[in-house]
C-alpha cells in the first residue's frame, strides 16, 4: 500500500492546483507495478526478474538523489533480510539455492518499494495511490470483459465449471488479492470527496471487478477492510460512501453472473446493461436526490430480476453449489496434507519449492499439489516455525511503519484507506482455506 512515514508537517500538502512532479525513481516504480500486473504477477521467472530489476533500479535512483532513508526503516529492512536469509539457508540445505529466489525477490521488492515511496512528497504519494487505482480499474474492466465475452486468459473456466475473471494475472484469487485492498482504498478516498464522479466510478468498477472474480476470499477480505475503514473514518461516512457503489456492483455482478456457468451461453448484452444500470445507481446515490435515486435503484433491481430469468436452472445450480458456501473439499484436503508435512518438519520446514502435498479423493484416487492455498501455512510448510516467526516479524514491521505514518500523513483518509487495505490483504491471504475459513464454518456458516 502507499504509505510513507517521512516527517511532514500538515502544511506540506500542496494547493489544489499544484502541478505534481514525477521523479524518475517514481516513474520506474510505476512501470514495475504495471509490468508485474501484466506479467501474471511476476510469478514466472522472466516477469519476476524484470520486476525485481526495475524496483531495485528505482531504489538506486531514489537513494542517489535523496540519500538513504532514516533509521525508522531499519526494522523493516532487518525483518525482510532475516526472512530472505533463512529462505536461502534452507534452500541451500535442500540442495538448490535457486529455489529461494522467488522468496528473496519478493522480500526485496517489498522493502525496496517502501523505501522508494518514502523518498516522495505528499502530492507524489497521492499520485502513487491514483496510479495504483488506475491500474486496478484496468484489471477490473479487463476481467469483466473476459467473463462477459469469455476471452481467455482475461477469464478462465475453472474446475468448478464457472468462468471467473482473472485479467492479466490469470488466476482469479490473485486478481481478487489486488482488487480487494484497492477497493477499500478507493472507498476511503470517496469518503473525502463523495460527489466526485471520478472517485465514484473508480470505487464502483473496482467492486465490480472484485465480484467478477467470484472469489469468496476477496469479498470477505474487502468486507473486513471496509469494517476497519469504518472504524478509522467513521461508520456513517463510510456507509454513505460505499453503499450506492456496492448496490450498483451487486446489480452489475448479478448481470455478469449470467455468463459465468460454463453450461450457459454468454450474455454480453445483458451484462453490459447491468453494468450501465449499476453505474447509474452508484452515481445516482452520490449525486441525485434520494427519491430519484430510489427510483433508479428499483429499476435496477427489476432489470436484474428480469435478466435472472434468462439463466438456466442448471447454470444457477452450478453457481450456487460452487460459490454460495465456504467449503472446498480439495483445498481442505490440501491444507490437511500441508499440516501432515508440517508435522514431519515443524521447525525448519521442507525447504522452499519442495512441498509436495498428497491426499486421497473419495473415489480412492491419489492426487498431489504444491500449494496449500494459504500463504501462512505455505510458509510454515516450506520454512517451518522459524520462517513463520520471521514472516510475522515482517508484518509487524510493516504495521509499525504504517502506524508511525498516521500523525504526519498529508491526507488522513489516504492513510486510513491504505491501512484498511493492508488489513484486507492480510485477511485474504489467511482466509484461503486457513483458520479464518474453518472458524466461520464452526460458527455455523454454510
Amino acid at each position: 500500500m502507499i504509505i510513507s512515514c517521512d516527517a511532514l508537517t500538515p502544511g506540506d500538502r500542496p494547493p489544489a492546483h499544484h502541478v505534481v512532479s514525477l521523479p524518475f525513481h517514481l516513474l520506474i516504480l510505476f512501470v514495475a507495478f504495471a509490468v508485474a500486473v501484466a506479467s501474471q504477477g511476476g510469478y514466472y521467472p522472466p516477469g519476476r526478474f524484470l520486476v525485481t530489476a526495475l524496483v531495485l533500479l528505482a531504489l538506486v535512483v531514489a537513494c542517489y538523489v535523496h540519500g538513504w532513508p532514516g533509521r525508522q526503516w531499519w526494522p523493516l529492512l532487518a525483518a525482510c533480510a532475516a526472512l530472505a536469509a533463512w529462505a536461502a539457508v534452507r534452500a541451500a540445505a535442500g540442495g538448490s539455492v535457486a529455489s529461494a529466489v522467488p522468496t528473496v525477490a519478493t522480500l526485496g521488492c517489498v522493502a525496496a518499494t517502501a523505501l522508494v515511496v518514502s523518498r516522495t512528497d505528499a502530492a507524489q504519494r497521492e499520485l502513487c495511490a491514483g496510479v495504483a487505482l488506475g491500474v486496478g480499474v484496468l484489471v477490473a474492466v479487463s476481467g469483466w470483459v473476459g467473463v462477459a465475452w469469455r476471452v481467455e486468459p482475461l477469464a478462465l473456466a475453472t474446475d468448478e465449471r464457472l468462468w471467473r475473471a482473472t485479467s492479466t494475472l490469470t488466476y482469479a484469487n490473485a486478481a481478487a488479492a489486488l482488487l480487494a485492498p484497492l477497493s477499500v482504498l478507493s472507498v476511503a478516498l470517496l469518503v473525502g470527496r463523495p460527489r466526485s464522479l471520478l472517485h465514484v466510478g473508480t470505487a464502483y468498477l473496482l467492486l465490480v471487478g472484485l465480484g467478477a472474480t467470484l472469489s469468496r476470499a476477496g469479498v470477505l477480505a474487502c468486507l473486513v477492510g471496509l469494517a476497519v475503514l469504518a472504524g478509522l473514518a467513521g461508520v456513517r461516512a463510510t456507509a454513505r460512501a460505499v453503499l450506492p457503489g456496492l448496490i450498483g456492483a451487486v446489480i452489475a455482478v448479478g448481470g455478469l453472473s449470467l455468463s459465468s456457468p460454463v453450461t450457459a451461453r454468454p450474455q454480453p448484452v445483458l451484462a453490459a446493461a447491468a453494468l450501465a444500470t449499476g453505474l447509474a445507481v452508484a452515481l445516482g446515490g452520490s449525486l441525485l436526490p434520494r427519491r430519484v435515486w430510489a427510483v433508479a435503484l428499483l429499476a435496477g433491481v427489476a432489470a436484474a430480476g428480469a435478466a435472472a430469468t434468462q439463466v438456466t436452472a442448471s447454470g444457477m445450480d452450478i453457481l450456487a453449489d460452487s460459490r454460495a458456501h465456504l467449503g472446498s473439499p480439495t483445498r481442505a484436503d490440501s491444507a490437511q496434507a500441508a499440516l501432515d508435512l508440517v508435522a514431519e518438519q515443524p521447525l525448519v520446514g521442507v525447504g522452499p519449492g519442495r512441498a509436495v502435498l498428497t491426499w486421497a479423493l473419495p473415489d480412492g484416487r491419489v492426487v498431489s499439489g504444491r500449494y496449500a492455498h494459504n500463504e501462512y501455512l505455505q510458509v510454515l510448510v516450506e520454512l517451518g516455525a522459524v520462517g513463520l516467526v520471521l514472516l510475522l516479524g515482517v508484518i509487524v514491521a510493516v504495521v509499525l511503519i504504517v502506524r508511525r505514518g498516521r500523525p504526519v500523513a498529508s491526507s488522513p483518509l489516504l492513510w486510513a484507506g491504505a491501512a484498511a487495505g493492508l488489513v484486507a490483504l492480510l485477511a485474504l491471504r489467511a482466509w484461503l482455506d486457513g483458520v479464518f475459513r474453518q472458524q466461520l464454518i464452526v460458527m455455523g456458516w454454510p
